[in-house]
C-alpha cells in the first residue's frame, strides 16, 4: 500500500550511479523533495527523461531536490541493472541522483507500483503529492494538467497543493 498524504518520507540508504550513497535525510530539499520511481526500459519513463532533467534545473534554485530510484528485477529486465543505470545517467546527463534499490525494500516502503511514479515531500519530509508528472506522458506541450509542477509551486509558496493525489500511469515495477 502506498504512502498516504501526510506521512513522512521512509528512511533509506541506497547507492547511486554517481558513486555516492544517499539517505532520505541527505536528499531533503529546503522547500521540497521529489522522489521518482524510474527505470531505463519503460516507454513511459523514456519520454519523460528530458522534462525531468529540465524540471530539476528549474526547481533546484527554488530549494527543490530530485532523486530517481530504480528497483526493477535486473534478471528479467537486464537493461535496468546498475551498470545500465550508470550508462543512462551519463548519456542523458541526469542532474539528480539515480539510486539503485536492489533489495526492493525502499520501493515497498514507499508503496510504489509504477515507473514513473512521483512522491513529492514538503520541507519537513511530509508527503504532499503522489502520482503522475502531468496528464500527457508523451508530449509535454500537450499536457493540460501540470500536476507535479503545480504541487511544487504550492510547496515553494508554503501552501498545500490543491491536488495532492493523481493516478500514476506507466509500467509496473518488476518485482523479484
Amino acid at each position: 500500500m502506498a504512502l498516504s498524504i501526510g506521512e513522512k518520507i521512509p528512511s533509506f540508504e541506497l547507492p547511486a550511479t554517481d558513486g555516492n550513497t544517499y539517505t532520505a535525510d541527505s536528499i531533503l530539499g529546503e522547500k521540497a523533495t521529489v522522489i521518482m520511481f524510474w527505470c531505463n526500459h519503460c516507454p513511459y519513463v523514456v519520454p519523460n527523461q528530458d522534462r525531468m532533467i529540465e524540471m530539476a534545473d528549474v526547481y533546484r534554485d527554488k530549494g527543490v531536490t530530485f532523486a530517481a530510484i530504480c528497483a526493477n528485477n535486473e534478471i528479467t529486465h537486464p537493461t535496468d541493472n546498475f551498470e545500465h543505470m550508470k550508462q543512462r545517467s551519463e548519456e542523458k546527463g541526469y542532474n539528480f541522483p539515480y539510486l539503485r534499490d536492489d533489495s526492493q525494500d525502499t520501493t515497498r516502503n514507499f508503496g510504489a507500483e509504477r515507473t514513473p511514479e512521483i512522491f513529492a515531500f514538503d520541507s519537513n519530509g511530509t508527503l504532499s503529492y503522489h502520482g503522475r508528472i502531468d496528464d500527457n506522458h508523451e508530449d509535454v506541450s500537450m499536457a493540460q494538467s501540470h500536476d507535479l509542477r503545480n504541487a511544487l509551486d504550492s510547496l515553494i509558496a508554503g501552501e498545500t497543493p490543491a491536488v495532492q493525489k493523481t493516478g500514476a500511469y506507466g509500467c509496473s515495477i518488476k518485482w523479484k
